[in-house]
Formats: C-alpha cells, sequence, structure tokens
C-alpha cells in the first residue's frame, strides 16, 4: 500500500514526459479525472502539476530528451541523492540526471539500471511528493518489467534498501517479485517486478521499464475512456485474483500505465 507517509525506497513523486503536453493533459483528464495546473508558463503549456480533487497526484512537462519515448518517470524517496547517485554509479548503473536541487522543494536525480531501465529518485526537502495515493485517479502501485528479475533484485535492493517476496503467478507464469521499503511491514507494499523476454519489452525497445498502476473504480469505464479519447489497449481489461480488474494501456503518445479496480472496494 502507498502512502503519503514516505520513507526512504517508497514512490513519493511521479511525472510524465510528453511530446503535446496540451494533448496528455486532456487525454488524463478525461480517463482519471485530473486538472492540469500551469506552473506559470503561459499558453505554451510547457510544464506543471496534474490534480485530483485539488490534491496534486502527478508532474506533466514537455519531452525534451532526443530519442526518447513518452513515458512515466517514478520517483522513490532517498535521504541523500547524491549517496544514491554514486551507488547507481557503483553498481553499474548510469546517472542520466545528476543531483541537482529545485529551488526549496528538494533535490532530484535520474537514473537508468544496468539493462537500462529508468527511473529517479526524490530527497524532499519542503515538497515531500504527491498529495494523493491510493484512491481513485492516484498511483496505487509501480511495477517493473525485466528481462533480468535477480539482477534487478540485487541492483535495486542494493540502491534502494528494497527487500522481495515471491508470489507464484496464476497458470505457472513464475514468480511475481513484490516490493516494501526496509524495515517496513508488509502493509506498505508498494510495487512488484515480473520477468519477461527482452522480446516481449518492445515498448521500451527491449530494455526493461517502470510503469505506474493508477487507482479507478470501474476498470472497464477507465478503458473506454482510454480507447475514445485516442488510447489504446495492450492487455485486459481481466481479472486478477486478490488484485482487482485491470488493464495495461498507452496514452496516444505511447506512455504505458496500468489501471485498477482493487478488489474488495
Amino acid at each position: 500500500m502507498i502512502t503519503t507517509d514516505f520513507v526512504p525506497g517508497s514512490p513519493c513523486w511521479i511525472d510524465l514526459g510528453s511530446p503535446d503536453v496540451r494533448a496528455a493533459a486532456a487525454f488524463y483528464g478525461a480517463v482519471l479525472g485530473w486538472e492540469y495546473e500551469s506552473m506559470g508558463e503561459g499558453e505554451d503549456m510547457e510544464g506543471g502539476v496534474l490534480r485530483k480533487d485539488g490534491r496534486i497526484v502527478a508532474g506533466l512537462g514537455r519531452l525534451t530528451e532526443e530519442g526518447a519515448r513518452s513515458a512515466w518517470m517514478v520517483y522513490y524517496c532517498v535521504a541523500d541523492a547524491d549517496a544514491a547517485a554514486e551507488a547507481v554509479r557503483q553498481a553499474g548503473g548510469t546517472v542520466r540526471v545528476p543531483p541537482r536541487d529545485l529551488d526549496e522543494w528538494g533535490r532530484m536525480a535520474q537514473f537508468s539500471d544496468p539493462l537500462g531501465g529508468e527511473f529517479a529518485v526524490w530527497q524532499p526537502g519542503t515538497n515531500a511528493g504527491v498529495e494523493l495515493v491510493d484512491e481513485p485517479g492516484s498511483l496505487s502501485w509501480t511495477e517493473l518489467y525485466t528481462s533480468d528479475v535477480e539482477a534487478a533484485k540485487a541492483f535495486y535492493g542494493g540502491i534502494l534498501g528494497w527487500r522481495f517476496g515471491a508470489m507464484e503467478m496464476a497458470g505457472g507464469g513464475g514468480s511475481y517479485w513484490l516490493i516494501t521499503p526496509a524495515g517496513q511491514p508488509d502493509e506498505r507494499m508498494h510495487g512488484g517486478m515480473m520477468e519477461l523476454p527482452a522480446e516481449q519489452l518492445s515498448t521500451a525497445g527491449g530494455r526493461p521499464y517502470w510503469h505506474p498502476v493508477f487507482a479507478v473504480a470501474d476498470c472497464d469505464a477507465a478503458v473506454a475512456a482510454v480507447t475514445a479519447n485516442g488510447g489504446s489497449l495492450q492487455m485486459g481489461p481481466e481479472d486478477a485474483e486478490g488484485v482487482g480488474r485491470l488493464a495495461v494501456c498507452l496514452d496516444p503518445a505511447g506512455a504505458d500505465f496500468v489501471v485498477l479496480a482493487p478488489a474488495g472496494r
């Protein structure tokens, strides 16, 4: 369960890089009920925050990196972004964006794991992170698809201090590895890892990738909104025992995300 009582190793922020900020804001507004608030760039809408019921759920900015795909970036809370960057280097990862301060709000850095999966860290200042989680229209889970789950466990466990627990997938599909921050009870479990052959990682050109899972009240209604507003469906909707009803989606620019109507709600 993700909470806004962020601890080291827990997801605390997400943002989307999109080639068309205005179109992305309209799409997620239709699908998840978000409202876009510009950070003051005026009519160009270069970047800002997305809110649900007045509370911040994500950031949104223009995709500027040459050759990069539109994608969601997941940020994990750390006590020291510079120490995290050094640990990434020592573990064979790449520092894509070196640690830097964002005014008094906090200090951030963006990395790639040794196989190319991109993620980020946030060292909080005055801003701890998003203001709404685990409710319809907000982040409820984070997930990594990778071609080498054992290597991913070793890397992220060393960088972020996670502990892992295996859950066998239905139909003999192997293990799904559940992620919990160090020193936290199982109730603070916030994500998972799944191993897939590289040829099934086509969304990121064969590299591993993280994506966010957004809680929704009605999965089928969310999927209908996705397809009605220019997005597409990769998988589902389908029921996952003990988890809920879910679907893997792409927004109009190709950024992947999951919508989940949790079981028992």
